[in-house]
């Protein structure tokens, strides 16, 4: 089986599901090709896309938030949105694409290649099997206009959003969001902070942005720094965001118990090695957080997609989300030393997200193309 998984450059999440994908196709033996497909229409046209994406999200949030709403609104009134317009446009080398490589399936964890996609289904073009991956707990805006063959929705809740929204049931497949399994595998702790160079013996804080490194990263860690035991702790992964990882390793040069991150391969490890979270709340980091069996407190989301994630995980008390930064670092120590919350905070992880979702939509596959 050959399957061409389609990405892009609009925050990490997409790629890690799109990576997941190819991880648990290769470990069943079949063939998987995963690319950020705005790069057929030139490596420029991928940067500018990614580039306007990020620069908004990190530097003006709010503006993210209304364009989201306006996209809700521009939703519900129209069958072709100006994303889909947009994205038409790479119809032409898509299509070239695939007429010199056949492929079985496709698969796309992001919005941008289901539109083009869906264009091209209505020009009558030949195409795989195609199933969509939704990497957020909502339905965000102009998902309802697409046309694939399935959509691999997170949880059970989020089809029904999704069948409001307009999606025929018999195409929702709420499998779950496909996370690698290096989140999956279990490890002593011990040895993880061993292998990490990290304290044995401290309680340790993870403090996460996601990708872009988005949020105020700084502003939680000095009061976090504030609260915490001086024995204890704090890491703090700053992404790709260079300018906060080199402001943060200046600042925290001589605190021997913080340690900034940058970019790493190794988030898995850091998850495992920590006792506690702190992230903003993406649709993978929190899924991953949650396979980990970590404690999550939940810091302020970028408005939109990220603030729907927000209540799901608290509606099934699989986080806590206090507003304020002082409050969720308080809420975030209390909650470490209550053993008995911890517990129900993960059975409830273990109860809501599928930890094999990658290796159920590969099984789907083989059934289907087969």
């Amino acid at each position: 089986m050959k399957v061409l998984i389609l990405s892009c450059k609009t925050g990490g999440g997409h790629d890690a599901a799109g990576l997941a994908m190819k991880e648990a196709l290769e470990a069943k033996g079949h063939e998987a090709i995963l690319f950020d497909y705005l790069t057929l229409a030139g490596q420029k046209v991928s940067q500018t896309v990614g580039d306007v994406y990020v620069n908004t999200v990190k530097n003006v949030p709010h503006i993210f938030g209304l364009i989201y709403k306006l996209g809700m609104v521009i939703s519900r009134i129209t069958k072709k949105s100006p994303v889909y317009y947009m994205n038409a446009k790479m119809g032409k080398y898509l299509q070239e694409y695939l007429e010199e490589e056949k492929f079985d399936a496709l698969l796309m964890p992001h919005l941008y290649p289901s539109e083009t996609l869906t264009y091209m289904k209505r020009q009558g073009i030949e195409l795989p099997l195609m199933l969509a991956i939704m990497t957020d707990y909502t339905c965000i805006p102009f998902w309802e206009e697409t046309r694939c063959d399935y959509y691999i929705v997170p949880h059970e809740d989020v089809a029904k959003i999704c069948e409001k929204r307009g999606i025929p049931r018999e195409k929702l497949l709420s499998i779950g969001i496909p996370v690698s399994n290096t989140f999956v595998k279990t490890a002593e702790k011990f040895k993880v902070r061993e292998y990490l160079k990290l304290p044995k013996d401290k309680k340790l804080f993870l403090i996460m942005g996601g990708s872009m490194g988005a949020g105020d990263l700084e502003k939680l860690t000095m009061q976090l720094e504030k609260r915490i035991d001086i024995s204890d702790g704090i890491i703090v992964i700053c992404g790709n965001n260079k300018k906060i990882f080199q402001k943060m390793k200046k600042d925290y040069h001589y605190h021997e118990n913080i340690h900034i991150v940058g970019q790493t391969k190794q988030i898995s490890l850091y998850m495992k090695a920590c006792d506690i979270l702190y992230t903003k709340p993406g649709g993978l980091t929190s899924t991953e957080a949650a396979v980990s069996g970590i404690p999550i407190v939940h810091t302020s989301p970028i408005p939109g997609c990220e603030t729907e994630n927000k209540k799901f995980f608290v509606k099934c008390g699989m986080s806590i989300a206090p507003r304020a930064v002082e409050k969720q670092v308080k809420k975030g120590i209390e909650l470490l030393n209550d053993s008995e919350k911890i517990q129900k905070m993960k059975a409830a992880q273990k109860m809501y997200i599928n930890k094999n979702a990658a290796q159920g939509i590969v099984e789907f596959l083989e059934e289907h193309i087969n």
